[in-house]
């Protein structure tokens, strides 16, 4: 597992595919602040939760200057699936590699039903206009993290 990112270090940069398999960058967002967030796999009932609490609270976020990135270890194809059936607005992308779960320190050992596994660690990193991690989470639950963020960063 890497290195956990910190306030103040520099967010790594990527370019995934998103569920049409289009490029986003986070280079893209630059001069906008970014809430990106990992989580483990579209269509499941906790990642389920939570996007769809980003994408009821995407106006308000997006009102405070937020753009919001989800990113798992799906294939667009699946993150399409997802979007279409649950009618997600945030924007998903796919890192089936799982090189950027790894530079964020979002994939590793991690506590699941009493046993240590390996998988992706349920984080949010909310990254400045200039590219630099704000505030990051490690070990988030999927139910009312959303409301917790917006309380933290004041909105």
């Amino acid at each position: 597992m890497s290195e956990r990112l910190q306030p103040g270090d520099t967010a790594p940069a990527f370019t995934l595919p998103d569920a049409d398999g289009k490029d986003v960058s986070l280079a893209d967002h630059r001069g906008r602040k970014v809430i990106v967030y990992f989580y483990p796999a579209a269509l499941t009932p906790g990642c389920t939760k939570q996007a769809c609490d980003f994408t009821d609270n995407l106006e308000l976020l997006a009102g405070a200057g937020y753009d919001v990135i989800g990113v798992s270890p799906d294939r667009p194809e699946k993150l399409a699936k997802f979007r279409e059936q649950e009618n997600l607005k945030v924007t998903l992308v796919g890192d089936p590699s799982k090189a950027v779960l790894e530079a964020y320190g979002a994939f590793g050992e991690k506590k699941m039903y009493g046993k240590t596994v390996t998988g992706v660690i349920r984080s949010t990193f909310v990254v400045d206009e200039q590219g630099r991690v704000e505030q990051s989470f490690y070990n988030v639950r999927a139910t009312g993290h959303v409301a917790k963020i917006i309380k933290d960063l004041g909105i």
